[in-house]
This record gives structure tokens, sequence and C-alpha cells, in this order.
């Protein structure tokens, strides 16, 4: 090597180093519960400054604000509206945490921009939403991570390693579930408390007249703003069922269910079965959103995976071995992580950013697992299978079905998507 090549190197190093050693300044959109959660963890992770908050509901900002103040020591700036966070010029990238049907324009506008982005699952609230996100990522050229927690769990990872490894033989099928008691609030229309612009919460959805039921934490099972369980909650373990098996996406989908215990209570179904075809293997999904006690408490939330050989149970922080067999013994792995998945996820956000190269959880592989469970509630809407061609991203044969790929936006705001 010579002197010349020597001292690009030694400057490469120490241009490195810098860019490691950098305190990343980073903006949150969507101060609520989990907006609050993923601003701890990016804090606790260490070298990170949050400069600026961005929330419709000024109580959210002030509950925030100085929570964030008291642990790194200086105030955040606080904004209404995410375009307002955006014109800085001192960002490093933005965590956005605000509903579904708030996912796509902030995250595009934040693409364009080049900003590093830490985006909450799902992706998008509709397929062509999703499309465009990862479109606009594919041309900034930006660093993205997809809030898939489950990612990160360390029984998830064995349980995958296991089954990939051959020991459960092939697997016939893979049930997926969680099970859960909700407690629907008061859904009597009111007006929205004084610190909230509910014109602005509700943005491109449409806008319902506010209750409890659908405001913060609670929109989770209404369709214009969580579109249900499924695609809420279950994403996570329908998602970690794809990563685990090296799934594509459905090439069929069928769901039956609806709404018999919460009936004018909440939008989305309190009890759903989807059966989803992969090319592999089915991949059925089953939720109860009501009932006492369970059957079977530890396999109220996880995946079963049922293999020739084998049956795997997994969940976040188990999972089972179940032997063929009249006298085969359970084998069962407790795992204990000591740093919570939240965290861990956004530890690899920060650390690839400082690196500079892509996370882990891509927004592809994150629009794929998010279209997926959005086919779910298609079909489920629809009232009959679909069939899903990937590489058009389209329903084959069914107009009306392809109509809820993609819906309206409220004016004045604008689909970014193409139908």
């Amino acid at each position: 090597m010579n002197r010349r090549d020597f001292l690009g190197v030694v400057a490469a190093g120490a241009s490195q180093a810098a860019g490691q050693d950098k305190k990343l300044r980073l903006g949150v959109i969507g101060c609520g519960w989990y907006g609050g959660v993923d601003a701890n963890a990016a804090l606790t992770a260490g070298g990170v400054e949050i400069t600026a908050l961005c929330d419709v509901d000024s109580k959210m900002l002030d509950e925030l604000g100085p929570a964030v103040e008291k642990k790194q020591g200086s105030a955040p700036k606080k904004f209404k509206h995410y375009r307002e966070l955006l014109a800085l010029k001192d960002l490093d990238g933005v965590i956005i945490a605000t509903p579904p049907h708030w996912h796509a324009l902030p995250f595009i506008a934040a693409c364009e921009r080049k900003l590093a982005v830490y985006e909450e699952k799902p992706l998008a609230y509709d397929i062509r939403e999703g499309r465009a996100m990862v479109n606009a990522w594919k041309k900034a050229g930006n660093l993205v991570q997809v809030g898939f927690q489950r990612r990160q769990s360390e029984a998830f990872t064995a349980a995958g390693e296991y089954v990939r490894g051959g020991n459960a033989g092939r697997i016939v099928q893979v049930d997926v579930n969680i099970h859960y008691t909700a407690v629907p609030l008061d859904n009597t229309p009111q007006d929205p408390p004084a610190t909230l612009d509910w014109d602005l919460w509700c943005g491109p959805a449409p806008k319902l007249p506010y209750s409890p039921n659908i405001g913060h934490k609670s929109w989770r099972l209404e369709e214009t703003t969580g579109n249900g369980h499924l695609v809420d909650w279950g994403i996570h373990n329908m998602d970690a069922t794809r990563k685990m098996l090296g799934l594509g996406m459905p090439k069929s989908v069928t769901a039956v269910g609806g709404i018999y215990e919460y009936k004018g209570k909440i939008t989305t179904p309190d009890t759903l079965t989807a059966h989803f075809e992969f090319e592999q293997c089915p991949v059925v999904w089953r939720h109860r959103l009501w009932g006492a006690v369970e059957r079977d408490p530890e396999f109220a939330n996880g995946v079963t995976m049922y293999g020739e050989k084998e049956t795997v149970f997994v969940s976040d922080q188990r999972w089972a071995v179940m032997p063929k067999g009249r006298d085969a013994q359970r084998k069962v792995m407790e795992v204990k992580p000591a740093t919570d998945m939240g965290l861990l996820h956004m530890k690899e956000f920060l650390e690839c950013v400082r690196a500079g190269k892509q996370p882990g959880c891509t927004p592809e592989d994150g629009f794929r697992s998010t279209a997926t469970v959005q086919l779910g509630m298609i079909a489920y809407k629809a009232g009959r299978s679909i069939q899903w061609d990937e590489k058009a991203e389209r329903i084959v044969n069914d107009a009306a079905a392809n109509k809820m790929l993609m819906r309206a936006y409220r004016a004045p705001y604008k689909h970014p998507g193409v139908g």
C-alpha cells in the first residue's frame, strides 16, 4: 500500500468512526402511547437527541415533551403538523408512530427529504399506499426500519432455525392466533377534547363523529383507521410466520367471521378465521376478542407449525416441540430476554443509520406482510375467496375486490397510489 492509499484508508476510518460517534437528531411524529414507547427506546439505546415532536393533540405533546427533556436534558420543539417538523434543517431521521391512516403521507415526505425513518407497523392503511411508500423509499435510497419487533424475539428466531433445519419435517399447515378480550369504550358521539384537532386527526380518512371508542389507542378496531385486530396486532405473528418459513405472499385468501359479541360497539370482526394459501403451505389465522377464560391460555397468542415429524409452537418468549407418538415428551424452551424486543429493534435501526446500511426489516418486506393481512380483510369484506397475482399486484378477475386495494382519500388530501 502506498502512502496515498494509506492516508485514504486512515481518513475513511476516521470518517466512519466520527459517524458512529455522532448523536443522531430525531423527530417523532405521533406522540401518543406507542410514539412515547419508541421515543423512550431511542433515548435508552443512546446516541440520540429527540429535537422535535409532532402531534395533532397538544396534550400528547405536553405529556411527552417533559419526559423527553428529563431523559435527555434538553427540550424538544413541538409541532402540530408533520410538515412543520419535516421542515427542520438539522434532522437525521424520524419515528412515525401515528395510527395507520396517517402512515403514508409523512413517510413519503420524509423519504423526499432522504431522512432515515423508523415506521411503525402496519406499513400502510391500504395496499396502494404501501406500494407508493416502497417506491418512495427506493427512489430516495434512505434507510428505513419497519416496526415488526417480533423479528427480535429469541424464541421466534430459534424456532425458525429449528424448523428450517428440517427437524420437524415438511411443514404441512400453520395456525396463527391472538385471542384476547377487547374492552370497547364509550361510542356515543361527542365533542372531542379541546386539545385535539379532530379534523386533522382524521386526515385522509373519513371524518367520523368523535367518540372515545375511536380516539387515542381505541382506533385499532375501527375499520376506517385501524382496520381491525388482524391488521393491527395479528400482523406481528403473521410477519413472524413469513420470516420463519421464508414465505412470499399468499396465492389466495378466504376469510369469514363477523361482529357477534360487540355488535354496535366496533366496526371490525370480533371473530375471524382467514385462510391464506401460500406456495409452501396454508396459514390459518384465527381471533376471538371475547370470552371469559381461554381453554388453554399458554396457546392464546402464538404460531403453531404442524410438521410431518413434529409440531412446533412459538410465542414471544417461549417455544415448544411436540413430537409424534403417544409417549413422546414435549420439549419447552423458555426465553427470558434481558432486553425488550422494541428496544432491540430500535437499536438495530440506529446502528444501521450510523453505519449507513439498510436495517433488516425493509419497506419491501414490510409491504408483503402488511398487504397479506390487508388481503385478509378484503376477502372478509368481499364475502368470497380472492386470488392474488403478486407480480401484477392485482386481485384476479374481481373488479369489486380490486377497488378495495385503494380507498378514496377525504378532500383535500390526495392518495399517493395508483389505482
